[in-house]
């Protein structure tokens, strides 16, 4: 896991192309990204320059109300985990820094081990 905690003035597809550089080189097997179209764009082409694939989930063209897309529920489950520690449920800290030592320590307790450390 990679963690990068920004203001909240960010779009989530500029600070993920922030992220590209670092993501190839922590993970130089990683071929693929499912996303939503916040992505679209930019996000997509410079992923391309990584040999990262982007596969932008969106919903059938007749879907009416909800329905589960595809590969979205990972990130969905993933929210769900880290909303269930209070520290993380609301935005109290002052430090940028400091949330993001909180997701980590909240992915070493749901997981047992830091899967940011492979």
């Amino acid at each position: 896991m990679k963690a990068f905690v920004t203001e909240a003035n960010y779009q989530d597809g500029t600070v993920a192309r922030w992220l590209l550089s670092t993501l190839a080189a922590l993970f130089p097997g990683l071929a693929k990204i499912w996303a939503d179209r916040a992505y679209r764009g930019r996000f997509v082409e410079e992923a391309a320059q990584f040999n990262i694939d982007v596969e932008i989930v969106t919903p059938e063209p007749d879907q009416k109300g909800f329905a589960v897309q595809p590969r979205r529920w990972v990130v969905e489950r993933t929210f769900a985990w880290l909303s269930n520690y209070r520290r993380l449920s609301k935005d109290y800290e002052q430090w940028l820094e400091t949330s993001d030592a909180l997701i980590y320590g909240c992915d070493f307790s749901c997981h047992g081990t830091s899967s940011s450390s492979t």
